[in-house]
């Protein structure tokens, strides 16, 4: 498989860059993989334990959780002051809806039923759509009043949280990790300098904090504009629409996003598609 014929393909990706690195080679790229995050704990986990601690006296009507890892992450925080089991019992008591598989496959393993389950691509729209859905049918998910526990991860969603609180919902958020820089941003450096220098011809993006990142280590490096340049001439895929705002806020408007918000997909429909979406921006820059 030959999809990306020698282009050299920018890659943000972190926790599977070896992975990534990997797909894009399969499909004939030259990968470009310099990790832009990391995943660290708060400081502090007082939301976190001040939440289950509201949980246990059944104080929230939903919970929401937005992600597999900070599924997880709030059962840990949970267990240090809790028993597991009185958690999980608790948990079982409300309405639970997960955004997407990933945090349904952690409940799952608990033995935590969803009470909803919200389609693809899993954005905080289709996520106010189900809950709207099932306040039609059902007293019991009608929003006004109800107080809402709403699991984040890493950035807060306030389209999210102005939706649930417009409906009358009673928000708590519970923040259980964050997101840093690499230790090591001198590989994200050189690929700003290459992306600035127009030697780079695709760029993957799989989370919105990728692009929040490149574009703060740029301004670092005085290269912000540059880097926007950059990106306006190379092939954007974006792993879905979450990750399309961001780079939609920053100005930047994605060549593609995959049939399905995986980065298996992604890294094939990209490769599918590169020659002629490089192309086309290609000619559409030099005619202007």
């Amino acid at each position: 498989m030959s999809g990306f014929s020698g282009l050299r393909v920018l890659a943000l990706e972190s926790r599977r860059a070896a992975e990534l690195a990997k797909l894009i080679s399969t499909y004939g790229g030259e990968p470009i993989v310099a990790p832009a995050m990391r995943e660290v704990p708060l400081d502090s986990n007082a939301e976190a334990l001040s939440f289950a601690e509201d949980l246990l006296a059944g104080k929230f009507d939903i919970v929401i959780f937005l992600t597999g890892v900070g599924t997880r992450a709030v059962l840990s925080v949970a267990e240090t002051k809790f028993r597991r089991e009185d958690f999980i019992a608790a948990l079982q008591r409300v309405k639970v809806v997960p955004r997407g598989p990933k945090p349904i496959a952690v409940l799952r393993e608990l033995g935590v039923t969803p009470a909803l389950s919200v389609p693809e691509p899993n954005t905080w729209r289709e996520l106010l759509q189900t809950l709207d859905e099932a306040a039609k049918s059902s007293p019991e998910f009608r929003l006004r009043r109800a107080c809402i526990a709403l699991q984040e991860y890493g950035i807060s969603n306030p389209e999210l949280i102005a939706g649930l609180t417009d409906r009358g919902a009673i928000v708590t958020r519970v923040p259980v990790y964050q997101w840093a820089l690499p230790e090591d941003v001198a590989p994200l450096q050189s690929a700003i300098e290459e992306l600035a220098a127009g030697k780079i011809d695709a760029a993957l993006f799989t989370t919105g904090i990728q692009v929040a990142h490149l574009f703060q280590v740029a301004a670092e490096m005085k290269l912000e504009e540059a880097v926007l340049q950059g990106l306006r001439r190379v092939m954007v895929a974006s792993i879905g629409p979450t990750t399309s705002e961001e780079l939609q806020r920053k100005g930047i408007q994605p060549d593609l996003e995959p049939s399905h918000p995986k980065m298996g997909f992604l890294v094939k429909e990209a490769a599918d598609q590169a020659s002629d979406l490089l192309a086309k921006k290609r000619r559409g820059i030099a005619s202007d």
